[in-house]
Parts: structure tokens; sequence; C-alpha cells
């Protein structure tokens, strides 16, 4: 673990969840902190803590140390003050890891990483091992600072913006699960996203694991490890499907027909969560103790009910095309698909030709409803513009037939209608009460 420098006067931009729990965070160190957001906010509470908070303001702030926020772009005026001064600018997660002495799982990847990170911290803790999950998916690694026994594994879901700036940051097991075209509204290129990525493992030790998919190699010092969805491991395998799941070292772990999670998206994520709770001690019988009981992740793949033979699934974190491609391969057939939502800068071409071997008709919503509905019509899925998303449910449901399966899979962002991805799931979920699912 790296030190933290002696406290001088932080600069904490962006004040969402991770941003105050850093600010707090540095405050409980004797930092004097300034934090700024350019919306206005409730401050209330940051201010009873000694925190000075300037919302809503872009002045540039002098500051020994910068701590950014993951939805503040670089081009935001005080960070690009902070880089062109030569400041030092953190991720919050290398501030927490700097000041937290417990060991770190790390999860990256454009799909998969909430179900992994989720199922990672589950096995821990069944396997007998203390473990919480934080990072991306909820709860910043920076509120759980002396909250935590040293040895709790931090397990932690990180996104392409958590992991710009984080000069000394290491996972003792890290996972790039899979990366393709996503935030394109964020990066000037696909490399450039991809890059972001691969900076999970740039700080690793030789002896700490890395799991990359093919073609991809560590950027730090850790080889490079495989999983293998099919056929026999080669050498750098860690996790394979060979009649069940398999592990590195351990042998079979479990039969596929004992773990509850579906799509083939979801056996590379089982795979990986086996392998990363493997290289902390846990044997083959721990672990397919704890993959037999995972409740599963809210948001994904979560069946809300059925009425009259007719499924109602709630993919709403299927925020991009590559996600709800594989929401349709755990459900091939009968598939009445909702997509749809504000546009990432990501197209629907691959998407639509998923959709022509599964899905019966679209119901479409939001700002990309009628680039997605250009894209099904090219290959002749039959789709629908509809207002708003219980419109879609109340539609998709009356059309039903008995076998068939509503998907929310929206493989956009959710921002043009909703708060976020849960706000668009929990609406889903009432309007499929309202349909009848129980």
């Amino acid at each position: 673990m790296s030190a933290l420098p002696a406290p001088g006067r932080a600069l904490v931009v962006g004040l969402a969840t991770s941003g105050r729990a850093a600010a707090v965070l540095l405050r409980d160190l004797g930092w004097d902190v300034v934090a700024v957001d350019a919306a206005p906010i409730d401050a209330a509470d940051l201010e009873s803590a000694g925190i000075s908070v300037r919302a809503p303001s872009d002045e540039p702030v002098a500051a020994d140390l910068v701590i950014r926020s993951p939805g503040v772009p670089r081009e935001f005026a005080p960070l690009s003050a902070a880089y062109s001064a030569g400041t030092p600018v953190w991720s919050e997660i290398e501030l927490a890891s700097r000041a937290m002495p417990n060991p770190i799982m790390g999860i990256t990847g454009t799909n998969g990483k909430t179900t992994t990170t989720e199922l990672l911290a589950h096995l821990l803790r069944e396997g007998g091992l203390d473990a919480v999950a934080c990072g991306n998916v909820g709860t910043p690694m920076a509120s759980l600072a002396g909250e935590l026994p040293g040895d709790c594994w931090l397990v932690t879901e990180c996104s392409s913006f958590q992991l710009e700036d984080i000069p000394t940051f290491r996972p003792h097991a890290a996972v790039l699960l899979n990366v393709t075209p996503d935030h394109m509204d964020r990066y000037p290129d696909f490399e450039a996203y991809r890059q972001a990525k691969l900076t999970l493992f740039a700080h690793q030790g030789e002896h700490d694991l890395a799991i990359l998919p093919p073609g991809l190699d560590s950027s730090g010092r850790s080889r490079a490890r495989r999983i293998q969805a099919s056929g026999p491991p080669g050498p750098d395998a860690v996790s394979w499907a060979e009649g069940g799941l398999h592990v590195a070292g351990l042998g079979l772990v479990s039969p596929w027909s004992d773990i509850p999670l579906l799509g083939a998206h979801n056996r590379e994520n089982v795979m990986a969560a086996a392998a990363m709770a493997a290289h902390a001690g846990l044997g083959a019988d721990e672990i397919a103790r704890g993959l037999a009981t995972f409740p599963g992740v809210p948001h994904r793949l979560e069946v809300v009910g059925v009425a009259d033979g007719v499924t109602f699934v709630n993919d709403s974190k299927a925020t991009n095309p590559a996600a709800a491609i594989a929401a349709l391969d755990a459900y091939p057939q009968g598939v009445r698909l909702i997509a749809g939502g504000s546009s990432k800068g990501t197209p629907f071409d691959d998407l639509a030709r998923a959709a022509a071997g599964s899905v019966v008709h679209a119901y479409l919503i939001g700002e990309t409803g009628p680039q997605i509905a250009a894209a099904l019509d090219a290959e002749h899925v039959a789709s629908s513009l509809v207002a708003d998303l219980p419109t879609a449910v109340s539609r998709a449901a009356a059309e039903a037939a008995s076998g068939d399966v509503v998907l929310l899979a929206p493989a956009c962002a959710s921002f043009d209608q909703f708060s976020g991805y849960e706000h668009r799931g929990e609406v889903f979920r009432e309007a499929a009460r309202d349909a009848g699912a129980r």
C-alpha cells in the first residue's frame, strides 16, 4: 500500500456519492478540503463536517491534491487547471486504497461487472472470509475507511472512469471480463477506452492474479491468465467449462446445472469469480456452495414475475448493445423486447442481428427509439415506437402469448427519461405488476 502525503489542501471535483465519500475521508485525515460541483447541490452535511463547498462553480482552486469523481470529464475547468499545473489528480479508489490496509480484488469490463462483483463477494463470505462489494457497484471504497477489519476483502467494481488517475492502485486479483465499444461520448476512440480498462493491471506484482480476454496482456508484472468457455484448457487457463465449471488447481467445482445464473455471459462471470475466490484461498466445495446460493443482482436478468404464462424480465442494467445481446442469449426465443433510451454513441446493428433470431416484436422508447427501429427494420424485425416504458410493458403484455418473455434490455443509458438504470428498472417492475405479473 502506498502512503498518503502529509495533509494539506485537497480539492474534490464532483459531489455525487464517491466525491462526497472522498471529501469526508480527506477531512477525517486532517486535510483542508474544498469541494466543487458544476450543479447546485444540497451540501449541508458536508459543510457541517468542515468542508468548504462551492456549487455551482467551475472556478479552478489551488490545491496540493485533487480527487476526481468518475462522472466528471477531464475538460472541466478545475480539473484541466490541475492537470496543467502538475497537481496530483487521483481517482477516489486511489485515495481509498492508500487510506486502507485491506486486500483488494478488482473487476472491470464493459458488461458483467456488477454481477461478478456481487457474486465474488458472496463466494468469499460463504467461504468464511470477510468481504464487501464496493466501488462502482454503489458503495464507495472511501466510505468504508475505518469501518472494516484489516483482513476484509474489498471486492471492487471498477468503471473505466474510475481507472483513470490511479498511480498506485493495486488489486491482488483483477479481471477484465470483456471490452466492447461503450462510452464513446467520453472517449476519443475505442482504443482509449480499452486502455483505460487495462490500467487495472498496471501496478500488480508477479504473484497477483490477472485475468484478461484472449489477445490482451497485463499492463503490470502479473502474467495474463484466461477463462475458456469451451474446449480443453490452454496453458494460461485459470477457469474453464468442460462438462461443468473447472478451476486451475481445484479441478471440477460444480456442474452447470447446479448454478442458477443463465446465459453464456454469466458462465464467464462465474468462471472469473470462481478463479478469484480460489486465489483468495477457497476450495472447490466452498465455491460450489456459494454458487448454488447466489441470489442474483437486481436489474440484471431479474425475473420480476409471470402472468398467464408470460415471463417479465428486468435487465435495465443492459445499458449498451453488447449487454442487451447477452440478455437475448439467455432468452433465445419468444422475446418481446423493450429497448431504447439516451444515446452513448454506439450503433445498434449487432443488436438487430441478434434480435432477428429471437425477438417477436420490439417496443422502442426514448431518444434512441428511431435509431434502433431503423436497425431492426434492416433485419426484418417488427417494432413499434411507444411513448414511455409503462406503455411499452402494457402493449407487450397485451400482445404476448403464453411462453413469451417480456424483456427490458434497453441497450442504452436511461437519462432521457429516468434518474438512472435503477429507476428505470423499478418503473418496469411496477408496470409488470400492473400487467398481472406475480
